[in-house]
């Protein structure tokens, strides 16, 4: 038996995973949706990574899945923890020292957003249907809807502080239809910053474990 431990995006709220859990659990499988306080601007990514720790405890037999803002936390746990395992799902990819709110001019992803929106014909004005819940069927989005909170603007300014990736299996996950990380620049985001050539790509937008958890499921499931 493995321990999955899911770390989410932007609000920090553990509800994003509540789909994929069911579906790891049946598969044999412990899974762990960690809660952070994201509407908390006094929590920075220490307490994050404190959180996530906690929620480790003394499992040494991890996998640790990061979404999205999430993978500012990811590096922070690993230099903590025994992760066997680190996946990438739709998500920033941070170098050392480095800040959230500059990891977007770093790596140029506001204008990778505008060049996929020329060319899938939506609009590049960012708001949160067409670039998050495009593909979250209605009753899912309703349900989540209630859980929702805001991230705290304070964690963009916030320094990743660690010193290297961990010298384990790290594999990265993009949804083929992200409008808000671009699956060609996700993909140029692992290659530079991992040296990963080979990513895996599955159906789903941004939210991936909300559209498509069955799929995501079973590519963390296929990790093992």
């Amino acid at each position: 038996m493995k321990s999955f431990v899911l770390i989410p995006g932007a609000g920090g709220m553990a509800s994003y995973w509540r789909l994929v859990v069911p579906l790891l659990e049946q598969a044999g499988h412990e899974a762990i949706a960690v809660d952070l306080p994201g509407d908390d601007a006094s929590a920075g990514l220490a307490s994050y990574a404190d959180l996530t720790a906690r929620a480790i405890g003394a499992r040494t037999d991890v996998v640790l899945v990061a979404q999205s803002l999430g993978g500012f936390t990811a590096p922070l746990v690993c230099a903590r923890k025994s992760v066997r395992t680190l996946v990438f799902v739709n998500a920033m990819i941070p170098k050392p020292g480095e800040t959230a709110g500059e990891w977007g001019k770093n790596t140029g992803s506001a204008p990778a957003r505008a060049r996929a929106a020329e060319r899938g014909g939506y609009s590049p004005r960012f708001d949160l249907e067409t670039y998050f819940f495009h593909d979250v069927p209605p009753e899912i989005f309703a349900e989540g809807a209630k859980d929702a909170r805001d991230e705290a603007e304070t964690i963009f300014s916030d320094p990743c502080r660690f010193e290297a990736w961990p010298s384990i299996p790290i594999h990265v996950i993009v949804g083929r239809d992200d409008r808000f990380f671009p699956s060609d620049f996700q993909r140029r985001v692992a290659r530079e910053r991992l040296g990963l050539d080979d990513v895996d790509e599955i159906p789903g937008g941004h939210l991936v474990a909300l559209s498509n958890p069955r799929g995501l499921s079973d590519e963390l499931l296929g990790y093992l």
